[in-house]
């Protein structure tokens, strides 16, 4: 079982590589955003929780998430966990931290997609000129100026996620801007280091 957490600026692949982990492997991708989702829905006590909070129309807090990812740790009987969008800031980080050493297991690298700026957000702009021009839905956040202040807030919050990791020992780099395959290949690699 390999624990891993895929960082990296919006756009730099961090989903497409979550889904070929899940294919290739059968690892389970927690992702923050689905998680809500589906606690939303899902009539537990802590489902519960989440609904009355984004009912408000309040941030979640940090308690509520470990709260969701733990139960899908115990929930168990994967290849390992890619935590996507999570954690996010340094106090995320120690409360997942500490969540896998009560649960027993542990985080085995920590990733990170490494991308130039200007490179990405022409990718992501041309990607959404073609999916236009193709007659495709386009994210309404993929734009330059959109693009641009996404890659601002996650300099400011996420970003000391890298040092952290790499302080641990744990951190991982990878040339995000490769091809997909080869990028997967990259990691796959770390992957199989981790056993």
């Amino acid at each position: 079982m390999v624990n891993i957490i895929l960082l990296g600026p919006p756009g730099a692949g961090k989903g497409t590589q979550a889904q070929k982990l899940v294919q290739g492997r059968g690892m389970v991708q927690l992702s923050t955003g689905d998680m809500l989702r589906e606690a939303k829905t899902s009539g537990t006590e802590m489902g519960k929780r989440v609904a009355e909070v984004m009912d408000r129309g309040e941030l979640v807090t940090d308690e509520i998430v470990i709260g969701l990812i733990e139960e899908k740790l115990a929930a168990g009987g994967s290849a390992g966990f890619i935590f996507d969008g999570f954690p996010r800031t340094l106090a995320q980080a120690d409360a997942l931290g500490k969540l896998l050493a009560r649960t027993g297991q542990k985080l085995d690298a920590a990733i990170e997609l490494v991308v130039d700026d200007e490179v990405l957000v022409s990718r992501i702009t041309g990607r959404a000129e073609e999916a236009r021009a193709a007659g495709l839905p386009v994210r309404a956040d993929d734009n330059a100026e959109s693009l641009k202040i996404r890659l601002m807030e996650y300099y400011k919050k996420t970003s000391p996620l890298i040092g952290y990791y790499y302080h641990a020992g744990d951190l991982f780099r990878v040339d995000g801007l490769a091809e997909i395959d080869a990028v997967a290949t990259a990691i796959a690699g770390i992957l199989d280091q981790q056993h």
